[in-house]
Parts: structure tokens; C-alpha cells; sequence
């Protein structure tokens, strides 16, 4: 036999033997792509599908869900490394408030003041409610009462955003001062003049942007 002679063609069968029996080999098995890399990369492909606005109906919805695991992972990391989110607290430190230091909200210096209204204590009633009115305003950011501020002041920045309540703002302003510093007793009618104010400017929309 010449050694040259040409190779002897396996039949169809041999041959498919021969295939499976060289692709089982470890080289062969080590460059698959693990279940790991193709999610990966059909992840990648299904981020970039995105942007160009193509998603491919071979991608299925799970990839979908697998995109949500994957922002979640993202989120849980953010946490881990940066820290929970704190919500936002209102401070309660003592903000000035025409002349004193006050902590209470405007909704808590209304209840103060009808409580000092129920008790007929009409000075301390007139004093809480000119009070809740700044400080409401000012939770809303229609005013600002800086310290310092004082209550002509207020009533006159307030005047701004309601000009049609400028007469009243004038009269709750003079009722502070004749209780606060003039020591003129408080009324029942100087106090039902603030709370109708107040309930008015708590609902309304200022007319003119401070």
C-alpha cells in the first residue's frame, strides 16, 4: 500500500461519532460561555436594544425581569455603601416669631389659640392666632418672617401677595401691638377678626408672587 494514498471518508454515522466525540473534550466545554456570561450578555443587549429603541422579541420577557433584579441589586448597593435615605424632618428648633422664640407649627399655635379663646383669655388668644398666621404663611413660603422681622412687617409683605386683604392685615397687626406692647386688653371681636383672616389666607393663592 502507497503511503500516500488517500484517506479512507468515514460513513455519515463514523462520522457524527467522531463530531461528538471531539467536541466532548474539556477544551471544548471551558470556552462555552457559562450561564452566568450569557445572561450578561443578554442583559447588555437588552439595555442597548433599549436606547436604540429595538428590542428584539428573541430576548423574552424575562429579560425584563431580570433588568429589574438587576436595578434592584444596584439600589441595595447604594444603600449598603452610602446609607438609608433619612426622611425629611421638620426642625423644631426656636425660630424668632415677632420678638420671641417659637417652636410650634402654625397648626399647633391654632389649637393654642382657641384654647386660649375657650378660656376667654382674649389677649393671649389674639397673640397665638397673629402668630399661627405668620407662621403659616411662612410653612407655605408666601412670606418670610426672618428674625427681626416685625409684625407691620409681616403684615405689609403679606399685603403684597394678598392686596385685597390689606385693610385686615393692618387691623391684626395693630391688635398685636395694643395687646402685645400697648397692654390694651384683647377683645372677643379683635380675636374673631385674626382667626377669620387666618382660615381665609390658609386656603387662598396669593394673588401677587412675593
Amino acid at each position: 500500500m502507497s503511503l500516500f494514498a488517500a484517506p479512507i471518508a468515514p460513513d455519515p454515522d463514523e462520522a457524527r461519532r467522531w463530531a461528538e466525540s471531539e467536541l466532548s473534550k474539556s477544551a471544548y466545554r471551558q470556552a462555552e460561555p457559562t450561564p452566568i456570561d450569557r445572561f450578561a450578555r443578554s442583559v447588555g443587549e437588552f439595555f442597548a436594544a433599549l436606547f436604540t429603541g429595538q428590542v428584539p422579541a428573541t430576548l423574552g420577557p424575562w429579560l425584563a425581569v431580570g433588568a429589574i433584579v438587576v436595578l434592584l441589586l444596584v439600589v441595595a448597593a447604594a444603600i449598603v455603601i452610602w446609607g438609608r435615605p433619612r426622611a425629611v424632618v421638620r426642625s423644631r428648633a426656636a425660630v424668632p416669631l415677632f420678638g420671641e422664640d417659637e417652636t410650634r407649627d402654625a397648626a399647633r399655635l391654632r389649637r393654642d389659640a382657641e384654647e386660649a379663646a375657650r378660656r376667654d383669655a382674649w389677649d393671649e388668644a389674639v397673640v397665638l392666632r397673629v402668630r399661627a398666621l405668620a407662621r403659616g404663611l411662612a410653612e407655605r413660603t408666601i412670606v418670610e418672617t426672618s428674625p427681626g422681622a416685625t409684625v407691620h412687617r409681616f403684615a405689609a409683605e403679606a399685603a403684597r401677595a394678598f392686596p385685597a386683604s390689606r385693610a385686615e392685615l393692618d387691623r391684626v397687626a395693630r391688635s398685636f401691638d395694643d395687646v402685645r406692647y400697648l397692654r390694651r386688653p384683647g377683645t372677643e371681636a379683635a380675636y374673631a377678626v385674626v382667626r377669620d383672616l387666618d382660615e381665609r389666607l390658609a386656603v387662598a393663592r396669593a394673588e401677587v408672587p412675593v
